[in-house]
């Protein structure tokens, strides 16, 4: 096995915003490509090491880019002043990440018909509404995401298969919004799991979450149980 790295410009009305791609050389073709959506500091190395993991498993694993190229947060206000323009504009979010999936698409080791997307905390919301866009993908995957609905969208049926994986105690999407969430995927005919996990807070994936105060925890138990999800939701939807 042989994982390739590379950093890949795109542009979104005329910013220029950069992806990074992995993939596994050993084997040759198209192959599943597999957005991963950025928390709300933007691309890190948590993201990145995400896509080499979907790339060890035979997709093509995509770190998207929703802030432009070299544009990170550096503290929790900064990462609020880069997360909030977007959730206040859905539209401009859907259109970065209509972009990043474009740019996905472009890529001669991804086969177009078979792509999905994931993400997490912020990254979460921007699959979300991939799907709520009636964006014909295979599936999306909301990891520790927000549930907040897209008031810019209505009456849009959602053709891709939707998994969700969430703290039952986040305080950033309760069980209210939850449930509001599995109302809203109904409504929209998709074909939609929730796995909330018990006494598991945000971040749960994240092993340098450990901040109670805001709710943010790492939980080894709900991360194991996330990857199988995971992993067995992308073997459904593409039987690699």
């Amino acid at each position: 096995m042989a994982i390739q790295e590379i950093y890949v410009d795109y542009e979104v009305s005329g910013s220029i915003h950069q992806a990074f791609v992995a993939w596994d050389d050993v084997r040759s073709g198209p192959r599943p490509g597999i957005m991963v959506g950025h928390a709300w500091g933007g691309r890190t190395e948590f993201e990145e090491s995400k896509a080499r993991g979907l790339a060890q498993q035979g997709y093509v694993g995509v770190a998207i880019d929703m802030y432009g190229k070299g544009i990170r947060g550096s503290s929790p206000e900064a990462n609020a002043a880069l997360m909030t323009p977007l959730l206040e504009n859905r539209a401009e979010l859907q259109t970065r990440m209509t972009a990043a999936l474009a740019a996905v698409h472009s890529l001669k080791t991804v086969d177009a018909n078979r792509c999905a997307a994931m993400g997490y905390c912020f990254g979460g919301l921007c699959a979300l509404d991939l799907a709520r866009m009636g964006t014909e993908i295979a599936g999306v995957i909301s990891i520790h995401g927000l549930f907040m609905p897209a008031q810019n969208l209505t009456d849009i049926a959602i053709s891709a298969k939707v998994l969700c994986l969430h703290g039952y105690d986040d305080p950033m999407a309760d069980p209210q919004s939850m449930l509001a969430l599995a109302t809203e995927l109904s409504a929209a005919g998709a074909d939609w799991q929730v796995h909330a996990y018990g006494g598991t807070q945000h971040a749960f994936t994240n092993p340098q979450a450990n901040d109670s105060a805001s709710g943010t925890v790492y939980s080894p138990a709900a991360d194991a149980r996330a990857s199988v999800a995971i992993s067995d939701f992308l073997q459904e939807l593409f039987g690699e």
